[in-house]
């Protein structure tokens, strides 16, 4: 049985003080770290934790402890770090005794409810900066440690057991009955201490299995209701597709269908050494697209053959760069003077194409991964492209659609206490919290114009997926504009980031609708794309070059009535001396005309958003908005504004912050895109959203008294 550490006695110490003085004397500094035959001699506690810090020193470089001491330090720190999660856990599950919401099953175990409300959901999401589904996830583990694992929540408090593995125990046994998680925690609470991950939740699930042997058909019955397929990012930039808690039968084949694609690959020759893993994640792709076989070879050849062509081009230039440097050229780069004009465009495309390089490695090590390759929890096969083998569960970062990534206190999005009985599935009990990202809607893809005017190397993004590095923002770009489903957007921002204008695009009217087409193909990718212009580049590109035309490759935005290409410009920019005033209306930033690669042209009116202010323009007289006023607060807000929900502000409410019926305007000026989820609990009692201090600022009161303020969306440009 580990032991309290007595308190020091020194200055400012006393009954219940805790405090460690720091101290000269080696051994009264370290004693409490020294194994004895092995084991620590302390328990976790506030006291050790100060004995710990003060024994660390400054900088964490531990001066004068042994190896053995070191060693001490890191498990004390360790068992400290568990002990303050049970600590964590222990003041959760007081929030849900006190939440005083109705309850309407009346549920207990002991003192504890089994319910808890929204409300109490959404203010600790808030409090731990995490999303509510995550909050969701904290609050079931805090009730299942207090109300059913007691000895598994001993085991966490005294650090026996990390916080992963405390959830890896409760998540097996949360389908049990109280007898049987009661049983189940009796046979493995003597076998916990030194095991990983792996071991515990392998002791957990055959326990779990030996009280109810049934356990296994009914979760994984259960987890097929919440089958989904999600979209993420990876940490290289590449992308991931998941199909999670598929049929076991049927995920079975349809990884033998992506094995057989594959062997044709291989078979046919064209790919060289490609990697069978990388020939799995093509023959994957092509499945889910419909690509035949042949297409996808074809292109490998023509591939290989523009390889061959591209080495062959490097060995000329490398050798005529060797014979030029020989000859006294290049001394410039040698000795520090200035390049000569087109040196430093040189260097930066060969940059670019060590870059490009580097990205085709990433992408090499593309691979679909077969759920036996892995581990995974019982109840569904995982047909996955990353690791699940970790110690940390991963959350649904996202109130209604997004990628999954780690979160400290996360989990997944499944029923508790505090919504459907975790041991009495409901109808749906189980499913998504939504759709992932590119399900129910095409990608919202986000693209610096003047990363397509080659002005600047700024990250784009895909809303809901990530930061697109600038050559792959330029690549989803084109693929966008190359679909004529894409439906196209102008932002302009301010220096902070933030939409101050705004236009849609339309096809000029003028042109046959053969011109509208252009250059767009069946293909493509299909996306809401947004162009975020800063507003001291609109002044720049209203100068630049005409349009592009028919057939020029290029991306362009000019003031609307710019002469076509080949005649000189005889007027100035939008509010220039001799400029129509008609092309630039007080009430925004002008009409610009946006030509696309292939020489589509699209007319831009960009409106003013109001967010650093707001003139009431779009104000409507009744309760319901228009649809400008509606859409400019959705690119304002750009998602929910509940401080940690990330659902998209076109799948939320239009809400006012005063209520329409107390007074409140129909304006951008007390209005703010809301989730359906966080819309109800901003309407329940105890919360209070403000628009503070100027539009767009969303400042949400808990009934805590807690203040959270939401700024708007921060554009890439």
């Amino acid at each position: 049985m580990l032991r309290q550490p007595e308190l020091t006695s020194g200055p400012g110490s006393g009954p219940g003080c805790g405090h460690v003085p720091p101290t000269r004397d080696r051994a009264l500094r370290f004693a409490w770290f020294a194994s004895a035959d092995g084991a620590d001699a302390f328990a976790p506690s506030a006291v050790l934790a100060l004995a710990a810090d003060a024994a660390s020193g400054p900088g964490r470089r531990c001066p004068g402890a042994t190896a053995d001491e070191r060693v001490g330090l890191v498990r004390s720190l360790a068992a400290i770090e568990s002990w303050a999660s049970a600590a964590k856990h222990g003041v959760i599950a007081e929030m849900i005794r006190r939440d005083d919401a109705p309850r309407k099953d009346g549920g207990r175990h002991g003192d504890l409810p089994d319910t808890w409300s929204p409300s109490l959901r959404h203010e600790l999401a808030l409090a731990l900066a995490c999303s509510v589904q995550s909050a969701e996830a904290t609050a079931w583990l805090a009730w299942e440690l207090q109300a059913r694992l007691p000895g598994i929540r001993a085991l966490l408090e005294n650090g026996t057991l990390t916080l992963p593995k405390a959830r890896a125990v409760t998540d097996t046994f949360k389908f049990l009955t109280d007898a049987d998680a009661a049983a189940a925690e009796a046979l493995i609470l003597g076998r916990l201490a030194g095991k990983t991950y792996p071991q515990v939740l392998r002791l957990a699930e055959e326990a779990a299995l030996t009280v109810d042997p049934g356990l296994a058909e009914r979760r994984r019955l259960q987890a097929q209701k919440g089958a989904r397929v999600t979209c993420f990012r990876e940490l290289s930039g590449t992308a991931g597709l998941s199909g999670r808690d598929l049929p076991p039968d049927e995920a079975l084949t349809a990884m033998a269908a992506v094995n057989a694609r594959a062997q044709q690959y291989e078979d046919c020759g064209a790919f060289g050494a490609t990697p069978m893993d990388a020939l799995r994640a093509y023959a994957y792709l092509d499945l889910l697209t419909g690509t035949p076989a042949d297409d996808r070879i074809r292109s490998a050849v023509a591939q290989d053959e523009a390889a061959e062509i591209a080495e062959a081009l490097a060995w000329a230039n490398t050798r005529a760069a060797r014979e030029a440097a020989q000859a006294g050229a290049g001394q410039g780069f040698l000795t520090g003077a200035e390049p000569e004009p087109g040196q430093a465009s040189k260097a930066r495309a060969e940059a670019e194409d060590d870059n490009a390089q580097d990205t085709a490695g990433a992408a090499r090590g593309q691979h679909v991964r077969h759920s036996g390759d892995e581990p995974s929890l019982p109840g569904g096969v995982t047909a996955d492209g990353r690791d699940h083998s970790s110690d940390d569960c991963n959350d649904d970062d996202d109130d209604d659609n997004g990628p999954d990534v780690p979160e400290e206190d996360g989990g997944t999005d499944s029923g508790g206490p505090g919504g459907p009985n975790p041991r009495k599935p409901g109808p749906g009990a189980g499913a998504p919290s939504g759709g992932r990202v590119f399900q129910r809607r095409p990608p919202d893809l986000i693209v610096p114009l003047t990363t397509l005017l080659g002005l600047a190397e700024r990250p784009g993004e895909v809303q809901g997926f990530g930061p697109l590095d600038p050559a792959l923002a330029r690549d989803m770009a084109a693929a966008a504009a190359a679909s004529p489903r894409t439906e196209i957007c102008v932002t302009v921002t301010g220096l902070e980031g933030w939409a101050i204008g705004h236009g849609c695009a339309r096809p000029e009217r003028t042109a046959s609708p053969a011109a509208a087409r252009g250059g767009a193909s069946p293909g493509g990718l299909p996306a809401r794309l947004n162009l975020t212009v800063p507003a001291v580049a609109l002044a720049r590109l209203a100068v630049r070059v005409s349009p592009a035309g028919p057939g020029d490759r290029r991306w362009s935005l000019v003031p609307r009535g710019t002469p076509p290409p080949g005649r000189a410009r005889t007027s100035g920019p939008p509010g220039a001396a001799g400029a129509p005033s008609k092309t630039v209306p007080q009430d925004g930033y002008g009409t610009w005309t946006l030509v696309l690669p292939g020489g589509r042209r699209f007319t831009v009116r960009l409106d003013s958003v109001p967010t650093l202010s707001c003139d009431h323009r779009y104000a409507a007289s009744g309760h319901h908005p228009g649809a400008r006023l509606r859409h400019l607060v959705q690119v304002r807000d750009g998602a929910c504004t509940f401080p940690t929900c990330n659902r998209h502000a076109r799948e939320s409410d239009f809400e006012h912050a005063q209520p329409f019926e107390q007074g409140g305007a129909t304006c951008a000026c007390n209005a703010g895109a809301r989730s359906r989820a966080c819309h109800r609990v901003k309407q329940s009692p105890g919360w209070r959203v403000t628009q503070q201090p100027r539009p767009g600022w969303h400042q949400w009161t808990t009934p805590a008294s807690r203040v959270y303020t939401q700024e708007p969306k921060h554009y890439p440009a």
